[in-house]
């Protein structure tokens, strides 16, 4: 899926798009890492080597970053989402991309390593101005300028040995003094050397590497192609993949390869509607308990897939009413425990009948069924409320008292003194 490269145009046909940024997730504890699979195309779009946005966001998270541009994979320490970094990647476009006359983004960076400056130069507006250098990826800018950028150093190569052919053949032309030898003979040095180059490529070392060079930017393709598509389209992927998981046998083991594949996709929060569609059927007590660690991956702080959760949910009972239907206060408790529903998100949801998982007297019987649980969850809060209450004024009363010949502190309850009438008694007004 594209978006455009200045996202504050909200036009559908600007012309400037870029693919969203995708992230990877790799690794656990303290060697986690994302890998930003598609940095190449981004950077190529923004006509930036890819090393500079994914500097960028090392300075701006405060983490380290790796290259491996022979393998176009581009790291930031720690666990990143791609959203968090799709926004972080508007503040390098605005600061590093963008015009400051014209905010189009067809700009070039001019590095001087001597003055220590980085100029900016509008191919659209011809605009020419100075970049504000007090930015750390400034400094690494400033010591990896664009031009020594590996595709540039590859092009001026292929230039250079271009014309040095060139100055060869119009010298073969020429006639100079010589025999045909003489003038022959750095041609068949240079056939030589080009026979050597194409020998090394040749061999079983350098095909797999490159087999493997394919195969990743073959994943890549997918994997852009696959975010190209339309939500629903999206899901029907990831349902056919649990799907298959579930058919293999694999769907015990397979939460993380669920998760991972919902957010390559951009439809975690539908996880929980997917899952319990493909994994629930009137046997959901039972089931909760069993598949509980596939929804905590989804459900865990993230209310909106909770929503969703409570959305299959209605499915499921319309799909076994006569079962499921009298349990409805019963499977919501069980949810409840499993931490898969939160409080606050069920009580928000008992609020308002809505018809879009199933017709509006079916969700109306739900509700009415659910209202015993919902009525003690509520009693439960207002409780707990009260407790907390009870306690802060147990606290006041509570006083420190240090004996000397004790060698603890001791804790003792004291009550409220009464005041004494008969001090306050005046004998001589009697």
């Amino acid at each position: 899926m594209s978006v455009n490269v200045n996202r504050s145009v909200s036009d559908q046909f600007y012309r400037y798009k870029m693919p969203r940024l995708i992230a990877k997730v790799e690794g656990k504890g303290n060697g986690i890492k994302t890998v930003i699979v598609n940095m190449v195309d981004v950077a190529k779009a923004l006509n930036r080597p890819p090393t500079y946005p994914t500097k960028f966001f090392g300075c701006e998270l405060g983490a380290q970053t790796q290259f491996d541009a022979k393998n176009d994979r581009y790291i930031v320490d720690g666990s990143h989402e791609a959203n968090k970094l799709q926004d972080m990647l508007d503040g390098f476009i605005r600061k590093f991309v963008l015009c400051s006359e014209c905010d189009n983004p067809e700009t070039d960076l001019h590095v001087n390593a001597k003055k220590q400056t980085i100029g900016s130069s509008c191919k659209a507006c011809g605009n020419r101005g100075m970049l504000d250098t007090r930015h750390k990826l400034c400094t690494f800018i400033l010591k990896n300028p664009p031009e020594s950028d590996s595709s540039c150093v590859k092009e001026k190569k292929e230039k250079e040995k271009k014309n040095r052919k060139k100055d060869k053949e119009n010298g073969s032309g020429s006639g100079e003094a010589g025999n045909h030898n003489d003038i022959d003979a750095p041609d068949v040095v240079d056939g030589e050397e080009d026979d050597d180059d194409w020998a090394e490529e040749t061999t079983e070392e350098a095909q797999r590497r490159r087999m493997e060079e394919i195969s990743d930017h073959a994943k890549n393709l997918t994997l852009s192609e696959d975010l190209e598509k339309t939500l629903e389209e999206r899901v029907n992927i990831f349902y056919n993949f649990v799907k298959q998981k579930k058919e293999s046998g694999a769907i015990d083991s397979a939460d993380k390869e669920i998760l991972a594949e919902a957010e390559r996709l951009d439809v975690r929060a539908m996880g929980p509607l997917i899952l319990s569609e493909l994994l629930f059927d009137e046997n959901i007590r039972d089931q909760i308990k069993k598949f509980k660690r596939h929804f905590l991956r989804f459900c865990h702080n993230d209310k909106k897939a909770q929503k969703y959760l409570l959305g299959g949910f209605e499915c499921l009972v319309k799909l076994h009413q006569s079962q499921l239907l009298p349990r409805v206060p019963i499977i919501l408790k069980a949810l409840y425990d499993a931490d898969l529903l939160e409080e606050d998100v069920i009580l928000m949801w008992a609020e308002k009948v809505s018809k879009k998982y199933v017709s509006k007297e079916l969700a109306k019987e739900i509700h009415a069924k659910a209202a015993p649980f919902v009525k003690w969850l509520k009693e439960a809060e207002e409780e707990s409320e009260g407790s907390e209450a009870e306690e802060e004024e147990d606290d006041e009363n509570v006083e420190v008292v240090y004996s000397s010949s004790a060698r603890e502190l001791k804790v003792e309850t004291v009550k409220p003194e009464k005041a004494e009438e008969d001090d306050d008694l005046d004998i001589d007004a009697i």
